[in-house]
């Protein structure tokens, strides 16, 4: 048995001994606030055949909790698009934002477990940031994560992960994410 009380996530112990200290060294950072760290991580599911089938959200939206260890949030469409075949209040996907001990469960599951799944893996892209500190990448199949019974997915759906940080620079946040491992190609 776990003892939640306890219980302090791999990489935020990481964090906390090491990549702190490494970060203001390699950046010269004068105020302990300054140093980077992660904000959350915000997981998305778009499911496009749910315009023809809505239970295929409802799936979807179980499959992201599993994922995520947190109840998922449905999406529904703001207005009506004629031309998708979409009405206002539909659903079309599912999200859930980590923050705390939950996400640093959830990166330290991705990169270690989750990423050498993948099928043909070389690397994730080390250009995909947004010019303040964010990272987002995309999964083409959730069934890489463990918890995902390959047996019971009646669709394979893709994913997008975005790791917010408090980086002001994306230098700032490659490095942060390079301490705790993140399988950069470039």
């Amino acid at each position: 048995m776990l003892d939640t009380a306890n219980y302090t996530p791999r990489l935020k112990a990481l964090y906390a001994s090491t990549v702190r200290a490494a970060l203001k060294e390699e950046f010269g950072y004068k105020n302990e606030m300054q140093i980077p760290k992660l904000d959350k991580i915000v997981l998305n599911m778009g499911v496009g055949e749910a315009v023809k089938d809505t239970k295929k959200v409802k799936q979807a939206a179980e499959e992201l909790t599993l994922i995520a260890g947190q109840k998922a949030v449905i999406n529904k469409a703001k207005k009506s698009i004629a031309g998708f075949r979409v009405r206002e209040e539909m659903p079309l996907g599912t999200k859930v934002t980590l923050r705390g001990d939950r996400m640093y469960e959830f990166l330290d599951r991705l990169i270690t477990i989750a990423l050498p799944r993948v099928r043909d893996f070389r690397g994730v892209k080390g250009t995909s940031f947004d010019g303040r500190g964010n990272y987002a990448m995309g999964l083409k199949e959730h069934i890489v994560f463990p918890e995902i019974n390959f047996d019971k997915v009646d669709e394979v759906l893709g994913m997008d992960i975005i790791i917010c940080t408090t980086a002001k620079t994306d230098a700032e946040a490659k490095a942060l994410l390079k301490q705790f491992n993140m399988p950069f190609t470039s």
